[in-house]
């Protein structure tokens, strides 16, 4: 794909609060896994990039933290200021919200835009139009969402169908400025592969463990690097032949020894179980054999410190 056929490029944020499908949005959107996703709130905890690039249009969508109101940690108050800072930045903003429920958090993200001094088109996205029991309420819905703010566009979709996908991205690309491509035709993410790795470990441990427990949690990459077996002999071409796999070992910290056991679980089980998970995503990822070893640990209080998380990756 030749640069000259991109006329329009631009980064947008996908914003709205905690738990209404914006990792999916984003990796429906780019046809590719790029963000982790769970149905607990607060999975995303960093501006993730997706980079979608068509015929006539590249487009980098920006996955944030979900705004919310509780910013009593260190850590809530870090994914609101990414969040934030990622609204400053963008181009397009694509607000996202759940059909039919509008939240207090949901107006106070309206209020966070009505309060920006360099206005930018704002497309209000509704999702999960496919759990309505009747569509025919959203368009009363939608007549009432209008007042609420000036919005570029609405359209509602269902992110884990695919449905009306089309209609957003053109929505999309009609509000982009003018503009050459901004990264290669073949680039999906700015995030390296470790990082991406730290976070499969990270969605499986989400996803086996108890609700409150994923919040004091994270993964660390301790160790990343390609091993040779031993040489095997291939009796088809009677050749000495070696196999390589990647071997990476990760930390699950958290923040009490109490965590620490029920992680770990009886015998091992629960940790094996989510090592099981990730190892099988990772190694389709890298598209290699992958050995796995990981450790929990104890880093009291992470959470709610500053340095803390900056020394784990979150500046």
């Amino acid at each position: 794909m030749s640069e000259l056929d991109i006329q329009k490029s631009g980064y947008v944020a996908i914003i709205g609060r905690p738990n209404v499908g914006k990792s999916t949005l984003l990796n429906v959107l780019v046809h590719e896994k790029i963000s982790i996703t769970s149905a607990k709130p607060q999975t995303t905890r960093w501006q993730i990039l997706g980079i979608q690039t068509l015929p006539h249009a590249q487009i980098i969508y920006i996955d944030t933290p979900g705004l919310h109101q509780d910013e009593k940690r260190a850590m809530n108050r870090y994914m609101n200021r990414v969040a934030n800072a990622v609204i400053a930045d963008a181009d397009v903003i694509m607000f996202m919200m759940d059909a039919l429920h509008w939240r207090h958090e949901d107006e106070l993200v309206v209020e966070k835009l009505q309060r920006l001094d360099d206005k930018k088109p704002v497309i209000l996205v509704i999702n999960k139009i496919d759990l309505l029991p009747d569509r025919a309420t959203l368009l009363p819905f939608i007549t009432k969402l209008q007042s609420k703010f000036d919005f570029a566009a609405i359209v509602p979709i269902s992110a884990t169908k695919a449905d009306n996908i089309d209609g957003l991205e053109q929505s999309i690309i009609d509000l982009l400025p003018a503009g050459p491509m901004l990264f290669p035709s073949d680039q999906r993410t700015d995030k390296s592969v470790r990082f991406q790795v730290a976070e499969i470990i990270r969605e499986k441990l989400i996803q086996t463990t108890a609700q409150e427990l994923p919040y004091a949690t994270t993964v660390e990459i301790e160790q990343f690097k390609v091993k040779e077996t031993e040489a095997v002999k291939d009796e088809t071409v009677l050749a000495n032949k070696t196999k390589e796999i990647m071997e990476i070992s990760a930390i699950i910290w958290v923040e009490r020894p109490g965590q620490k056991i029920i992680i770990i679980g009886k015998e091992g089980a629960k940790l094996k179980k989510i090592g099981t998970q990730a190892r099988r995503e990772i190694e389709k990822l890298l598209g290699t054999k992958v050995f796995l070893r990981l450790w929990v640990k104890v880093k009291e209080n992470w959470t709610d410190d500053e340095r803390a998380l900056r020394g784990l990756g979150y500046e």
